[in-house]
């Protein structure tokens, strides 16, 4: 049972967490992100030899990359954001983590397909109360002006995690795949690919402990909030449906953008080795150096210009640097999987990614933002249904189908990656740019909570 919404008296009212608290806590935060990316990543990277060993076809392999994983997080996602709109986020966190992270060992104990889904379920139930809880938490760490700066520093750890989830999946892979396959007392014999998903998924149960240090923030609330119990889904629902003109076309073309995103990440590894004859270690290193050099310039560049149209007065600030986002990466990934050598389709697809990690601070404030304190978990994770289901769901399966069936041939998957991304990045970033109005106006009148 959660707690009526309570608000600070007096002096407190105004009164934040202190800075080193607060950046504590974007520091674990950005751990647990870290962590995220390189156990979702890794499996990107793996495509081939796992579609290998468990004789799979790219239909199959993108189940398991797509739907397995959000399978359990469509059912447990509003729950646990329930729980966390009155609960104890901090605990929810570290429950999260753990269970994520030992799904993620227990995949390279799979030997099919089922067993493969099945653990893959796992993963996505434990990732299904992380983004509610941490967004709610940042809502409450840093006053509405620093917000942008604190999701975009905390981006860092996305964008290093992903690129880590590609050097360091790769040099891993690589070195086992040296070694081959090897007998384990109790497991039988382990494969380079499983012990790959072995390794990387005990740095999370360890880094669950760490959220008995964080900080759990008081709730800010609106004043007509005060009192009142957590609201229920069908409240949120209202609110949602009362407000759609903010919230549709951003959660609509993120949805989309994700699909593109994820559709583009799960396959780019077995294109360049279909396409180019690069090995998953050649792709994971080249491709993880650069990013991780290209995206923090990205990360900074969206920083500077979403704080730039915050000074200037734009009170669609947020939303507007995502649809900038958008438009701009567009090119770069319908070039990609068109270039003549694998270094000209490397440079592009890092270009693409620098430009889109530029609004991940903006875009995870422009939700919080317009959304009342007591049903940001709720709302965050209805955003994530779509973001997910749609998104990370839809995206590596969409891909897989073309090649599969519109194609015919898994040597044409060139074409199925700018297939997706001339349809799906365009509505995407027509859809972000059609709500700036309504979102605008929606921030102007949060200002007076």
């Amino acid at each position: 049972m959660t707690e009526p919404q309570t608000a600070p008296t007096g002096a407190e009212q105004n009164t934040w967490p202190a800075p080193r608290e607060a950046w504590w806590a974007v520091l674990i935060f950005g751990v647990t992100m870290t962590i995220n990316q390189l156990d979702r990543g890794l499996v990107n990277l793996l495509v081939q030899p796992i579609k290998t060993d468990l004789g799979l076809s790219d239909t199959q392999i993108s189940l398991v990359m797509g739907f397995a994983f959000v399978a359990l997080y469509l059912l447990l996602g509003l729950p646990i954001a329930r729980l966390v709109d009155g609960g104890h986020r901090r605990l929810i966190l570290g429950t999260c983590v753990a269970v994520w992270s030992s799904c993620t060992a227990l995949c390279g104990l799979a030997q099919n397909f089922w067993q493969l889904a099945l653990f893959r379920a796992g993963v996505g139930a434990g990732e299904a109360g992380v983004a509610p809880s941490i967004s709610s938490m940042m809502a409450d760490l840093f006053p509405p002006d620093r917000l942008p700066r604190a999701m975009s520093t905390m981006a860092f750890a996305f964008v290093c995690g992903n690129g880590a989830a590609l050097l360091l999946g790769g040099l891993i892979i690589g070195a086992f795949a040296k070694i081959g396959t090897v007998s384990v007392p109790l497991l039988g014999e382990l494969r380079p690919w499983q012990m790959t998903l072995i390794l990387v998924g005990l740095p999370g149960m360890l880094a669950s402990l760490l959220y008995f240090t964080v900080p759990e923030p008081r709730r800010r609330v609106r004043i007509e909030d005060v009192g009142k119990q957590t609201p229920s889904l069908p409240e949120v629902l209202r609110y949602l449906g009362k407000n759609a003109r903010v919230y549709a076309p951003m959660f609509i073309g993120l949805a989309l953008g994700t699909m593109v995103l994820s559709g583009t990440a799960a396959w780019t590894p077995a294109f360049f080795q279909r396409t180019h004859g690069w090995s998953p270690t050649d792709y994971g290193v080249t491709a993880g150096i650069a990013s991780l050099i290209t995206s923090p310039i990205g990360l900074i560049a969206g920083i500077w210009w979403a704080e730039r149209f915050i000074r200037k007065g734009r009170d669609d600030a947020n939303l507007r640097l995502v649809a900038w986002s958008h438009w701009l990466a567009l090119p770069f990934s319908l070039m990609m999987p068109l270039l003549p050598t694998p270094e000209l389709a490397i440079a592009a697809s890092v270009l693409a990614g620098a430009i889109s990690v530029a609004a991940i601070g903006a875009q995870n404030a422009a939700i919080l933002t317009v959304t009342p304190n007591r049903m940001r978990g709720q709302m965050v994770a209805l955003f994530l249904l779509m973001f997910n289901v749609i998104g990370f769901g839809l995206g590596p399966t969409i891909v897989a189908l073309l090649t599969d069936f519109a194609f015919g041939d898994e040597a044409m998957l060139r074409w199925a990656l700018v297939t997706t991304v001339a349809v799906l990045g365009t509505l995407s970033a027509v859809s972000i740019t059609l709500g700036l109005k309504a979102y605008g106006a929606e921030v102007k009148n949060a200002r007076a909570w």
